[in-house]
């Protein structure tokens, strides 16, 4: 079993953060580790108060739920009364956002952590971090809900 260690959340975090300044982004990114708990976050200078909040749970989102918060958003729109109930779950540590910007990080086929970014428009964030994870040979293909070993890749396909 694997495990996302202080120095790859570091290393993501430092590729996350210049990849949004090459924007001219202000964001703030966060990872944590298969279990949603923080490793490591970050705000750049200018970043607006609330992103260190919106990227934490965004990915404590990719972590748990095991899926990109991309292709969470069907499910949720299918079903926010059980989207927004999560959230209250007494084992909820942070609220589930099914958006962009939410990434799970996947190596060698195992879940090791979740990837937050926060600043940008939902299409940056969600930019940023398929970049910077498929650039440090992280795998962006998850299999579909209920349809067990078929890559849905991180589209919005899925539900």
């Amino acid at each position: 079993m694997s495990s996302l260690t202080l120095d790859a959340a570091e290393e993501i975090i430092d590729a996350a953060l210049k990849r949004a300044q090459s924007l001219g982004k202000a964001v703030s990114v966060a990872v944590v580790d298969a279990g949603g708990f923080v490793i490591s976050v970050r705000r750049s200078d200018g970043a607006r108060p609330l992103t260190p909040d919106i990227a934490r749970a965004k990915a404590y989102t990719a972590a748990v739920m095991q899926r990109p918060g991309k292709m969470l958003k069907k499910w949720q729109e299918s079903q926010p009364v059980f989207f927004s109930q999560l959230s209250q779950l007494p084992g909820a540590a942070m609220p589930i956002l099914a958006t962009e910007g939410s990434m799970t990080i996947k190596k060698d086929g195992e879940i090791i952590g979740g990837l937050g970014v926060a600043g940008g428009t939902a299409d940056e964030d969600q930019q940023i971090a398929d970049e910077i994870l498929q650039s440090l040979g992280y795998e962006l293909d998850f299999a579909a809900w209920g349809v067990a070993g078929k890559p849905a890749g991180n589209t919005e396909k899925a539900v």
